[in-house]
């Protein structure tokens, strides 16, 4: 499960209800309150629809899916430590060798990538393919994000919307003094809920997903190397140094001190 997500959104609803508490409004003003919340939700939904097809709606469950649970990507320096070793198999026994192993790698980038450099093809054939892969998908994940950055647009301006429909109401009241602070009150609940919902919740799932997608794009571009640099015949060192850039400095350091004690106890 994806930790930040549960905690974000424990943290959001805590604030909104536990700061209207101590604002002195009622909590429960929100969950009594249906027309507003048919307004900001149901409208945001409707919105929605209307702004994308449907092939690209169906795919919404698996967005929350990918919002809930833990990315499965590999580490960056277990990629690097497998290409060192790849390097180290090619040098002494020639790029075949590696073909015993192609099923035994988990990511489908990284498994059709090295069938491709085993099967002999140019380098800028298998350039252009991956690199056309990891294009497309950061397309579909950027359909996917748009969604949600959409809904948190149109969710404050239905809120918005929603208080002028409650204070079109509270106008009725103008002859009774408490209706018409009742309906007031209840007018605002509408832009709160939008407000809430963009801003905590739509705007927040997109910039998590085009973050969840970068991380991605990153591993696959550092495979991308790693393969290009195998098929070149580069030394172990050299692919260390090449795939080490997409590493921090501070892990950059932590992996020298690493390779230095690992050939100080063959030395």
């Amino acid at each position: 499960m994806e930790k930040s997500t549960v905690i974000g959104l424990f943290l959001g609803f805590f604030a909104l209800f536990v700061g209207m508490y101590f604002k002195g409004a009622n909590p429960m003003a929100i969950f009594t309150n249906v027309a507003a919340i048919i307004i900001i939700f149901v409208g945001t939904a409707a919105a929605v629809f209307i702004a994308f097809p449907m092939e690209e709606l169906k795919k919404v469950p698996k967005l929350f899916g990918i919002l809930f649970k833990s990315q499965k990507l590999m580490q960056k320096k277990e990629i690097i430590r497998l290409f060192m070793d790849w390097a180290s198999v090619t040098r002494r026994e020639g790029l075949l060798a590696l073909e015993s192993k192609v099923e035994e790698i988990d990511d489908p980038f990284l498994r059709n990538g090295m069938r491709m450099i085993i099967d002999g093809n140019d380098q800028d054939f298998v350039r252009d393919v991956l690199v056309e892969d990891i294009h497309s998908t950061e397309e579909r994940h950027k359909a996917g994000a748009l969604i949600f950055s959409q809904a948190g647009t149109y969710a404050p301006t239905l809120g918005v919307l929603g208080a002028v429909i409650g204070l079109i109401a509270a106008l009725a009241n103008l002859s009774d003094m408490d209706k018409l602070a009742h309906s007031i009150a209840a007018a605002f609940v509408a832009t709160l809920l939008g407000i809430f919902t963009g801003y905590v919740l739509w705007h927040p799932f997109a910039n998590k997903l085009k973050r969840l997608s970068k991380n991605e794009n990153e591993i696959k571009l550092m495979m991308v190397e790693g393969l290009l640099s195998i098929q070149s015949g580069v030394s172990t060192i050299a692919i260390s140094q090449k795939l080490a850039v997409f590493l921090t400095p501070t892990e950059r350091a932590e992996e020298s001190k690493r390779e230095a004690a690992a050939d100080g106890e063959k030395g």
